[in-house]
């Protein structure tokens, strides 16, 4: 990822061709959005035009409009979990057509040439990949996310969405669903029998419950919320869950998980959820806790227990996910918003009062 200095020049870099894209965008760090137009470039040989009809809200959304992670240009158009209809294709394209359903997710391009594009692998591109929202396009113009009318993307980073997938549902995907899918797969956690603790239940986390469940795993959700309960065990058929703040509580599961996913992006204490893995367990965090994490080094000596990062997915597995979900009816729990609800969206998933992910009707109210 360039330099927030090398940002600002490449940034100066942009076309001053006439806008041709709406949208909604923040243009400083106070996050407000409002309606934003701008330009995307015309389609090339191996594009495809996207009109979009549906975008989820992610937290990366308020870090992007809020510059958490000080790497943010302004004006930034957010989102990155978008759904459209193909409208135009380039004259090379071969796995889209003209009224296909498709998706893009949290990136947009990428070198193709390293090791790790080779192997379907683009997120971890050595060259780094361009990420949907407040990225450089490698011709030094600035990418924009899917609070707008349409986008251009190469069709590498496109995905198809199945006609039995509705396109409000297969939004989240792009990102809670594959965030969650990708190490759960890398980790063998799709071994049915074995016994998985989820850290969280938002946007993130319910989705690797459904998943944990579609996969035969005996799952139980470890949150600080009481209220969460009933959701967990009713809504999403988790097995069992179990209030993390209760102490009694915790240590009656000690030494009971195969794995654990760290879906939670507060601060918490790992040392409190490292116990609870069997011998040679794992934990893999998705989750990005302000803070850090710390834990006391013994918590892994002790178990031969591993600790494991990830991000979202290559295109490969992105698109495998996208299939496994339309054909086993894994969709995400969702509350449609127009547009116009979108600052107040954000607020309220900073607040964690959604269930479990908004997702934005672009096609009915972007207007």
């Amino acid at each position: 990822m360039n330099s927030l200095d090398e940002r600002t020049i490449l940034t100066a870099k942009q076309p001053k061709d006439e806008p041709n894209c709406r949208g909604w965008a923040a243009r400083d760090e106070s996050g407000i959005l409002s309606p934003y137009e701008f330009y995307r470039r015309p389609v090339g040989d191996d594009d495809v035009f996207l009109r979009i009809t549906h975008c989820g809200v992610c937290y990366a959304d308020v870090i992007y409009t809020r510059n958490i992670h000080n790497s943010s240009m302004y004006p930034t158009v957010p989102g990155h979990e978008i759904v459209g209809v193909v409208e135009k294709v380039g004259a090379n394209v071969t796995k889209f057509k003209i009224g296909d359903h498709a998706g893009v997710e949290t990136y947009v391009d990428s070198c193709r040439d390293c090791k790790y594009c080779d192997i379907n692998m683009e997120v971890y591109c050595s060259k780094g990949c361009v990420y949907t929202i407040s990225g450089t396009n490698f011709d030094g113009t600035p990418s924009q996310g899917g609070y707008s009318s349409f986008i251009v993307v190469h069709e590498r980073y496109c995905y198809t969405i199945p006609e039995k997938l509705p396109p409000s549902l297969a939004a989240p995907l792009l990102c809670a669903g594959i965030t969650v899918y990708s190490p759960m797969m890398r980790h063998g956690m799709n071994q049915a029998g074995k016994s998985l603790g989820v850290i969280g239940m938002g946007g993130l986390g319910h989705m690797a419950v459904k998943f944990g469940k579609a996969f035969g795993l005996h799952v139980t959700v470890l949150s600080t919320s009481l209220s969460k309960k009933d959701d967990a065990l009713n809504k999403l058929k988790a097995d069992r869950f179990v209030l993390s703040s209760n102490k009694e509580e915790m240590e009656s599961i000690s030494k009971s998980l195969d794995f654990i996913i760290d879906t939670a992006s507060g601060d918490h204490p790992m040392d409190a959820y490292l116990p609870l893995l069997k011998v040679g367990g794992i934990l893999a965090l998705v989750g990005a806790p302000s803070g850090g994490i710390k834990f006391h080094p013994i918590n892994f000596l002790i178990g031969m227990k591993s600790i494991s990062g990830s991000t979202v997915g290559g295109t490969k597995q992105t698109q495998e996910m996208i299939d496994f979900c339309a054909e086993h009816g894994i969709y995400p729990e969702i509350e449609v918003i127009p547009i116009e609800y979108a600052n107040e969206a954000l607020e309220r998933l900073i607040k964690g009062d959604v269930k479990y992910r908004f997702v934005i009707d672009i096609a009915n109210s972007l207007k």
